[in-house]
């Protein structure tokens, strides 16, 4: 990998983790201090390698660098230090040297505490949502303004209230007790889940499928699932969701980096050890006696991965969509169901039933549209084509709906 390619992969991958470190280290009041530290570390890798070339181990070069950086830090800074959180002083080895610990062990446990920590019930959710995607998972305000449908100044505005609330709260980064775990967990949830999707279907980078922020969710999902108090059915549920979606990876995406659509997948190419992780953390999800939306979005997924066409799978389906919107009502869910409906009872009736759902503005609408008029009027199939085309952001989904629209045209001109 080159450094041009590498400085930002390392830069979704350890920025997060190092600053989580010394945030913890710091106390969440120095946020700031700790993301700076971090950003002038990734500066001097990018100043260094360009002229030494890439270091043999990159990430261990960025943790020596950071950890110096702390060091002096704290030394130049008397009166910070007086103040900082009585982490600092425990951190101390026996020469006096802050022990800035950046082991997997303690940097898996300053994640998990961060999660916790930012999910305070004294900043509203979208807000705890926003900031853990803004320091947990190096997101972007363009990326987070689009996860939440928003734009950017009204995402700093709340990022900003978060981070003051959490310093007026004085709130430590630390574990909460059992009694207050229930509470946070929904939006820890909430967090992993959107930043899954961000990967797993981009739509504020220009690519179809970004697997870092997959894989990252996934990683931190299965923390959850190894800490006892956090091993719950909705988190294995969850884990197994991402488990079934992961397993199409590589069918997902041709040679070029072009979006497979569902139908035209190479089935061959989906990964059966993932599959069967996600029935393993299915089951285990099975062991509760609350019904999340995780666990129906997971038992989708899992009929997702079972054989193409067979009736049994697309009547499941279609129910487990009932039920998830019962259970928690979503305009993409609804649209999702009409594909189902589609595959049980024909594309007339799943048209009427999308059209009702009335979402002009989503591209996805459109598109799914497009396909279900397909084979009963060719001009509103182009029609709706055309729409998702200009409402469309990745150059991958234009270079998918320009495919439907040139088949559309060619099927015309044969008199099909």
């Amino acid at each position: 990998m080159q450094e041009k390619e590498l400085i930002p992969y390392l830069y979704r991958t350890e920025f997060r983790k190092i600053t989580a470190v010394l945030c913890r280290l710091f106390g969440i009041e120095h946020i700031t201090i700790a993301e700076d530290i971090v950003g002038d570390t990734f500066l001097l890798a990018a100043e260094t390698w360009g002229l030494k070339g890439i270091p043999a181990n990159p990430a261990a070069w960025l943790y020596v660098v950071a950890k110096n950086k702390t060091r002096d830090f704290l030394k130049r800074n008397t009166i910070f230090n007086e103040k900082v959180s009585p982490e600092v002083q425990y951190s101390m080895d026996e020469s006096h040297e802050i022990d800035v610990d950046l082991s997997p062990t303690n940097i898996n446990d300053s994640q998990l505490q961060m999660m916790f920590a930012i999910c305070h019930p004294g900043i509203p959710p979208e807000s705890q949502i926003g900031l853990s995607l803004r320091i947990l998972c190096s997101f972007s305000i363009d990326e987070i303004a689009d996860a939440f449908l928003t734009n950017k100044e009204t995402i700093n505005k709340r990022l900003y209230r978060a981070k003051e609330k959490l310093k007026e709260d004085n709130v430590r980064i630390e574990m909460p007790g059992e009694t207050q775990i229930g509470n946070r967990l929904e939006t820890v949830l909430t967090t992993l889940y959107l930043l899954f999707n961000e990967g797993y279907y981009s739509s504020s980078r220009n690519t179809v499928l970004t697997k870092d922020l997959c894989l990252e969710a996934m990683r931190l999902t299965h923390m959850l699932t190894e800490n006892k108090s956090t091993n719950l059915p909705e988190v294995n549920a969850l884990l197994a969701l991402m488990c079934f979606h992961a397993s199409r990876f590589e069918a997902r995406i041709d040679k070029n980096g072009e979006l497979i659509l569902y139908e035209d997948q190479d089935i061959s190419l989906w990964n059966s050890e993932l599959i069967n992780q996600g029935e393993f953390y299915l089951n285990t999800a099975a062991r509760g006696i609350k019904l999340s939306k995780y666990h129906l979005e997971a038992a989708i997924a899992y009929w997702h991965t079972a054989e193409r066409d067979s009736p049994e799978k697309w009547e499941k389906v279609l129910s487990l969509y009932n039920r998830l919107l019962m259970t928690e009502y979503s305009p993409i869910a609804a649209l999702n169901r009409t594909y189902a409906l589609a595959k049980v009872y024909g594309n007339p009736a799943a048209i009427n039933e999308a059209e009702k759902l009335g979402l002009d503005e989503s591209p996805l609408y459109h598109s799914l549209l497009g396909e279900l008029y397909t084979t009963v009027d060719k001009q509103k199939a182009a029609e709706h084509f055309s729409i998702a085309l200009k409402l469309t952001k990745t150059s991958g989904d234009k270079k998918v709906i320009r495919k439907k629209i040139e088949k559309l045209k060619n099927d015309h001109e044969l008199g099909e």
